[in-house]
């Protein structure tokens, strides 16, 4: 056997942990290379015995056969969207894709035209938007530039949501493999359970920012390898710029890994005080480090989110006390095998946020895997990080069955900076990654026990996965039609009413309510600003004052906004006819559009009459030209 292969032998036998020790010293050249990780040896060169070895003994094909599968699972879970990207949207809420495909067309902006990334008034105008604070997700969407201008942003959504799921999954495969566990199929049932779980599939109709969570394994790993390094400053830069990434697709996801993290090493610290002697001084320099990169790198971006045009500080206290149920932990998520999304009405702030939804099974097998390995430090230390973020994810009162039973512990740190912007019920998602891990570990643990019929042992162990998994296993997400693009917008019939400063008024006015404004905007990939939208911003448009979703009240939008609700339509007096001319002249009106196939379209076109007078058709829409009205001071 060559000194290689030796080494590599040695390496094989040693158990693998997360913490100790995440790098050894290399006999031979003195670098430090990952513990976890044996050197290319006989077992990874299948095709130097003639190919007799089967093709899952090769890592790379390993590799491949799993992300193929993670990938299939997450064409399936999209598969009624892929039908008609442009046309079906979730079938419960249709505001937040509207959103991320403007977002998406706002990245074209940024690429083709030089635009300001952080900030725009294309929707909103002329207050205009604050970027940074509503999660612009410019790290996915200037990568897909080229796909939004072949195919268009509602293409590039689903292919978001499809890549994420599959990329997660792919992403905890790839390091619970290569630093947590040696049997490749213990990494991809927790791979699995990361990428898929009911937390994942209840945000992917809705938030491609959430769980395009790729980049957080990677974060993990580097953490725990900055605690042992030998090369500190290296290792912190390399830390730095995946925060950096990371940041520009979700900034809540990363802070909630940062305390993870947090939590987790200092469970470990607590139960090995012996292990911090020597881990301070790498981990000390390395977060200097990471933190003069990421702070350097993110120090404008950060001082626009804070200080700009249009910050705001803290959500508004509806949002902030979404919490879990108590019962959530315990039910079945809505979009999975066993789900009944009549059971959850109660359970989650709403079907988007279902960040926990485990179900008894997986529940009580999570509590058996932590009871049986409870001697391994490690999974002491993960059991304190879920248990410590289930906690906080029950929000500022603790429910069971919608019944109030005491105040939470989040009810102290609701009100502290940076938590002030965090939504509670998605501390769930934390202790979702912690059970993957936990299963990942179960998983090698049982495959390594010593017993004599271990064919009646991997049985057992295997249908204990399918309890647990079968359940809450992923189904096509639900979706529903929505309107087309009105062909007044797609054919460019409006560039001949409206130039670079004007505004087309979708009518009813874009708000959290009513996007596909938003959507027409994104198809001509922001060509023109519209007024009003669904986003965050400071309460009447004042900076730094507590967020909330939409922009300063406008009173034309929330008469139309009734109008289309209850199809009555009002009988206005001179003030509100004045009132909503001004308003029209405030943001700069071209003209106003109202699509034929647009609910109780009859109330709003009179409505509107009443206001600016007849109405013009042309093409699949009712047109008012506005510009002698708004372009006068009479």
């Amino acid at each position: 056997m060559t000194p290689a292969e030796t080494r590599a032998a040695s390496l094989d036998t040693k158990p693998r942990t997360v913490v100790e020790p995440i790098t050894e010293r290399d006999g031979v050249d003195g670098r430090a290379v990952p513990a976890a990780v044996p050197e290319r040896g006989a077992a990874d060169r299948s095709d130097s015995d003639g190919g007799k070895r089967p093709w899952w003994h090769n890592r790379r094909r390993r590799d491949l056969a799993a992300y193929a599968v993670f990938l299939l699972a997450a064409v399936w879970v999209t598969s009624q969207i892929w039908v008609d990207p442009a046309g079906r949207v979730a079938s419960l809420y249709v505001s937040d894709p509207a959103q991320v495909q403007f977002f998406l067309a706002h990245s074209v902006r940024v690429v083709l035209h030089g635009e300001f990334p952080f900030y725009t008034d294309q929707f909103n105008y002329p207050d205009g938007v604050n970027l940074m604070a509503n999660t612009a997700i410019l790290a996915l969407g200037i990568p897909m530039v080229p796909i939004t201008l072949l195919f268009g942003p509602a293409v590039t959504f689903v292919l978001l949501i499809t890549l994420a799921l599959s990329g997660t999954a792919f992403a905890w495969y790839y390091v619970l493999s290569r630093h947590v566990v040696r049997s490749p199929l213990a990494a991809a049932v927790g791979g699995w359970f990361c990428g898929f779980s009911p937390a994942m599939l209840s945000h992917a109709s809705w938030h491609p920012n959430i769980i395009s969570q790729w980049l957080l394994p990677f974060i993990v790993w580097r953490v725990l390898v900055i605690t042992r390094t030998t090369r500190p400053w290296r290792d912190g830069a390399i830390l730095g710029l995946l925060v950096v990434w990371q940041a520009f697709i979700n900034e809540e996801i990363l802070l909630f890994t940062a305390m993870a993290c947090g939590i987790f090493l200092i469970a470990v610290v607590v139960q090995r005080p012996g292990m911090w002697s020597a881990a301070w001084r790498p981990l000390g320099k390395a977060v200097l480090t990471c933190s003069v990169v990421a702070g350097s790198l993110l120090a404008y971006p950060l001082y626009i989110q804070f200080a700009g045009p249009m910050a705001y500080h803290g959500l508004s206290s509806a949002v902030q006390d979404y919490g879990n149920d108590i019962a959530a932990l315990v039910a079945q998520g809505s979009p999975t095998l066993g789900g009944d999304r009549r059971a959850n009405v109660n359970l989650a702030p709403n079907y988007s946020e279902e960040n926990a939804f485990f179900g008894w099974s997986l529940a009580l097998i999570a509590v058996g895997i932590v009871v049986w390995l409870r001697r391994e430090m490690i999974v002491r230390a993960l059991a304190a990080t879920g248990l410590f973020f289930v906690i906080l994810s029950l929000g500022e009162r603790i429910t069971w069955w919608d019944r109030e039973l005491i105040p939470g512990p989040w009810e102290l740190l609701v009100r502290l900076p940076l938590l002030d912007a965090v939504v509670p019920t998605r501390f769930g998602m934390i202790t979702t990654v912690v059970i993957g891990v936990l299963l990942a570990i179960a998983a090698e643990r049982v495959r390594a026990l010593k017993v004599a019929d271990p064919r009646t042992l991997r049985t057992l162990a295997a249908s204990g996965l399918v309890l647990a998994l079968l359940p809450i296993a992923p189904m096509p997400l639900k979706m529903t039609t929505r309107p087309p693009v009105p062909e007044f917008i797609t054919s460019d019939r409006w560039r001949e009413y409206v130039s670079a400063e004007q505004t087309l008024v979708p009518i009813p006015v874009p708000s959290m309510g009513n996007t596909h404004g938003m959507r027409w905007a994104a198809s001509t990939n922001l060509d023109f600003k519209i007024p009003g939208g669904y986003f965050l911003a400071p309460r009447n448009a004042n900076t730094g004052d507590a967020g909330r979703f939409g922009g300063r009240p406008s009173g034309m939008g929330s008469l139309l906004e009734e109008v289309s609700r209850t199809g009555r339509t009002p009988k206005l007096d001179d003030r509100e006819r004045r009132r909503s001319l001004d308003e029209l002249r405030y943001w700069n009106s071209a003209i106003l559009v109202l699509p034929e196939g647009q609910p109780n379209v009859e109330p709003l076109k009179q409505t509107v009459e009443q206001i600016v007078g007849p109405a013009r058709q042309e093409l699949d829409v009712w047109i008012w030209d506005v510009r002698p009205l708004t372009q006068t001071n009479d």
